[in-house]
């Protein structure tokens, strides 16, 4: 009786071809040279283990690990997992794959190596693209394959050849936290020993005072920042892992809400920077004792924390939105670009702002961006372009209602979708808005009010995230989905602690 041979070995010897077999404007990441570099960085700091790392559709980076001989010992990179990939369960990942079909494969990218600065172990990092084992193809709803198909898209249009983006992206440090919801009983508690509220705390311990009032941790020296050496611990090990960083402060809030600003890069590459920043973040503070979180809005009354993303376009060496003699020095193409911004702003916050929580954020006051206007140097407008620098390179816009919660691969490649659309329909953003928004008697369109509205403008307004296959139909109806079914309802279900003060005694 002849042997039986299954479909998926029929496959897996035909990967590799099937593989380069890419959509257009997209390469094969087997670069032999890339390869050999990382195979020398192994050897030269004694890396005993590789992680290979992957987002899941709603951001959060999850790793399997191996011995670095696993990497190592290969015959040949047509047999070797820069080629055949690493099986895993799809079915385990949110948003990924029914239990049927869960078999998927993680191929790594040699240029996004880097040493682990958080681990003991000698440690490679690998971010890696999802490959469907039974097509040899990326995975549809893989984030970082959308991210990639957006730089593509953005070359094919003719547009630009390139897009650079800067995330700022905000964060606090506690000392204490605490939460619980179950049928009987929900509360959360919060502590920082910044914390505006510990002015008279006596718990057998000296009270150094220097407690950061709300509203004026931007930005104090110590002893009112306690988190200095704190952050720069983390500048550093951001810059040993392979990440350019510009400046760190403290922000806003109380309770150490603080930035670290990285320096601009593409934007598949910024987002997987952004993974490692949160990543490098979390583990600092834990380290020490203390908890990072990107919520948007933990402590009610103070600022949140955003991301405010810079973006522009260049054509090879030459910035396109930058026009000397234009409003605010920026070209028609950038404008058209901030029209395609404000136009899908609530689809888009279905992405960028994708929490229930970020909407606690997106409210009137504390330097939050709600208006649809854009404007020079005014940070109560969503859409910013910053005045700092005369320099044609340095210039950009800033669209500033997004938050740390989001999936970077996907919400970067969301705004740039919805740019490219204002550029392609050359959609009029109308006159810059540089009066104070918030006192105002002018009627200003404004963000939307929740993650249901942002949800429900998404369902209706999508046809530019399709174009050119970047997102799929597929990708945003499991996000409709999963959002109303995962987020919005637990939510909206729940009794919130503050009923019972207000309603109790009805």
């Amino acid at each position: 009786m002849p042997a039986i041979t299954t479909p998926l070995e029929v496959v897996k010897r035909k990967f590799a071809p099937m593989r380069r077999e890419l959509p257009k404007g997209l390469t094969a990441k087997v670069d032999p040279k890339a390869i050999q570099q990382v195979e020398k960085l192994m050897k030269d700091r004694g890396i005993k283990i590789v992680d290979l790392r992957f987002v899941d559709l709603f951001g959060m980076w999850q790793h399997i690990s191996m011995p670095s001989e696993h990497i190592l010992n290969y015959k040949s990179i047509e047999h070797s997992i820069w080629v055949d990939g690493n099986g895993f369960d799809g079915s385990s990942i949110r948003g990924f794959q029914a239990i049927e079909e869960s078999d998927m494969l993680l191929v790594p990218d040699p240029l996004s190596a880097f040493v682990d600065p958080m681990l003991t172990v000698p440690t490679l990092a690998l971010i890696c693209d999802v490959y469907d084992p039974m097509t040899g193809m990326p995975y549809n709803r893989d984030p970082r394959y959308v991210a990639r198909k957006a730089e593509a898209y953005l070359k094919e249009t003719g547009i630009a050849t390139q897009s650079f983006w800067g995330p700022e992206a905000e964060f606090f440090v506690f000392d204490h936290v605490a939460y619980d919801q179950n049928q009987n009983a929900g509360y959360y508690f919060i502590d920082s020993e910044e914390g505006a509220w510990n002015t008279g705390l006596n718990n057998g311990t000296a009270n150094l005072a220097y407690k950061t009032r709300p509203k004026e941790g931007y930005f104090p020296c110590p002893p009112h920042d306690t988190l200095q050496d704190l952050r720069s611990e983390m500048v550093r090990s951001m810059i040993d892992a392979g990440i350019s960083v510009e400046i760190h402060h403290h922000e806003v809030a109380t309770a150490g809400q603080c930035e670290i600003d990285m320096r601009y890069n593409s934007l598949t590459r910024m987002a997987d920077q952004v993974l490692m920043y949160k990543y490098i973040i979390k583990n600092v503070a834990r380290k020490h004792g203390k908890v990072a979180t990107f919520m948007p809005k933990p402590l009610f009354g103070d600022n949140g924390s955003g991301m405010h993303t810079h973006q522009s376009l260049w054509n090879g060496d030459k910035p396109l939105f930058y026009d000397e003699k234009g409003y605010a020095m920026i070209s028609q193409l950038a404008k058209w670009y901030i029209g395609g911004l404000l136009k899908h702003a609530h689809a888009l916050m279905a992405l960028c702002a994708p929490t229930t929580n970020s909407y606690k954020r997106l409210v009137p006051g504390y330097e939050a961006p709600v208006n649809l206007v854009y404007s020079a140097r005014n940070r109560s407008a969503c859409c910013r372009i910053p005045m700092v620098s005369e320099n044609p390179a340095g210039k950009r816009l800033e669209f500033r209602s997004p938050d740390p919660t989001c999936n970077p691969y996907l919400a970067f490649s969301a705004m740039l979708m919805a740019g490219l659309d204002g550029i392609q329909n050359k959609i009029d953003p109308g006159q810059p808005f540089d009066e104070d928004t918030f006192t105002t008697s002018k009627k200003i369109p404004t963000m939307p009010g929740s993650l249901e509205q942002a949800v429900n403008a998404l369902e209706k307004d999508h046809a530019f995230l399709l174009k050119g296959g970047v997102f799929t139909q597929d990708i945003v109806d499991v996000w409709i989905n999963w959002k109303r079914t995962k987020d919005i309802d637990p939510v909206r279900l729940r009794p919130h602690p503050h009923e019972f003060y207000l309603y109790f005694d009805a």
